[in-house]
């Protein structure tokens, strides 16, 4: 069986500065709400076009509580939709109220072992890990959503409560690695 390494629940937040849809740097770190919200996404993966209007609603529902940040790694010179003019254009088609960054080197997406779109990672006050994994059990189909998995996560988390589940592998698309930056694979 193929095993990938992961970010150890308890690890530190994973520092970064990237450029927002402006090309603006932007740090992970200067955000100041108690909750940190990282999702690696892109704009042509089916499971984010399916669950990012769930993520836009968990922004606006948790504004103060959860600062929230998506990430789009993947190799847009091969998926064109995911240059940095298509993450303009699915904010805007979306309504996104977070930054969406380029992680054009892929070291973010590299640092975080993140291996999906949509992969979410949740930090806490002390920016340790405290969830990692999907958005919810039905990324590709909105209307069968039986466990909004991330909401739940952060409703605890936002009440000071252990999370219910602290990882649930992510379902979506794979990263699109640029040629040698595919992550390492032990077998297991």
């Amino acid at each position: 069986m193929l095993q990938y390494d992961q970010l150890p629940l308890g690890s530190s937040l994973i520092d970064a500065e990237l450029p927002d849809l402006e090309g603006r740097p932007c740090r992970l770190s200067d955000f100041k709400e108690p909750l940190l919200v990282v999702v690696f996404m892109c704009n042509h993966c089916p499971y984010v076009k399916g669950s990012i209007a769930e993520v836009v609603q968990l922004a606006r529902k948790y504004a103060g509580k959860a600062a929230f940040v998506g990430i789009n790694p993947n190799d847009y010179t091969r998926y064109p939709e995911d240059s940095p003019e298509g993450m303009r254009a699915f904010a805007q088609e979306h309504g996104i109220p977070f930054p969406y960054l380029l992680d054009e080197s892929q070291a973010t997406a590299k640092a975080y072992k993140a291996l999906r779109t949509p992969e979410v990672f949740v930090f806490d006050a002390e920016r340790k890990l405290r969830y990692r994994g999907r958005v919810n059990d039905q990324p590709k189909n909105p209307a069968g959503v039986t466990d909004h998995t991330l909401d739940a996560v952060l409703e605890a988390l936002s009440q000071g409560k252990e999370p219910p589940v602290v990882q649930a592998e992510a379902i979506g698309c794979t990263i699109k690695w640029k040629p040698g930056n595919e992550p390492t694979v032990s077998v297991g």
